[in-house]
């Protein structure tokens, strides 16, 4: 039975991807004629809205790792400044 269902979610999956649009590269790469060319001052393809990274589901459930990792830093710096510190006192 939990084949079954297991089948239906990838097929359900599978259409999803389907129907979805391709993306659209943000700038067209040229090809070098020469490994020193000059760069062109011809400008580029940008797509016409940019979408943001981090949807709203993301921000909120990481929205702990920033503070976080800024004590991890703190903490990092203020271990090595005493490592540094006995250093010049024991040697």
């Amino acid at each position: 039975m939990g084949k079954k269902s297991r089948r239906k979610a990838k097929l359900r999956a599978a259409a999803r991807l389907a129907q979805r649009a391709p993306v659209q590269p943000v700038y067209q790469a040229k090809p070098m004629a020469t490994p020193m060319a000059k760069p062109s001052a011809e400008p580029r393809a940008v797509a016409a809205s940019v979408q943001s990274a981090v949807t709203p589901a993301q921000a909120n459930r990481y929205q702990y790792v920033v503070p976080e990792m800024r004590q991890i830093g703190i903490i990092a710096g203020a271990l090595f400044l005493i490592l540094f510190v006995l250093a010049f006192i024991l040697h």
